[in-house]
């Protein structure tokens, strides 16, 4: 029998699951680390509470997942700030309905 594939509400939601998920399976960290991880952010920004997997959710999962692959060395802090700031900025000046791209 087919397990139900995960809803999500939006696409970079599953993105940075498939993106974490990946990592896992590529031997990179091991899912007990990872669950642990996850579970001081979401009781460091008090969501104890029953999520429904939003965006509060996967803001937290996003940001564990930039904290443990800047504590293993795989993408430095100060190169997540300038990417987001990158994207954010390409994103607020390309028009409706084109694709985003970022500058080389």
């Amino acid at each position: 029998m087919m397990q139900p594939q995960p809803k999500f509400s939006e696409p970079w939601h599953a993105q940075v699951f498939a993106l974490t998920v990946h990592l896992n399976e590529a031997g990179h960290f091991d899912w007990p680390d990872w669950a642990t991880r996850f579970g001081a952010t979401l009781k460091q920004h008090g969501l104890a509470r029953e999520l429904d997997g939003g965006d509060d959710y996967f803001a937290a999962w996003l940001e564990t997942l930039e904290h443990f692959l800047a504590s293993m060395g795989m993408a430095e802090t100060q190169d997540v700030l300038m990417t987001k700031q990158a994207w954010e900025e390409a994103y607020l000046s390309t028009p409706h309905g084109a694709p985003v791209q970022l500058p080389d």
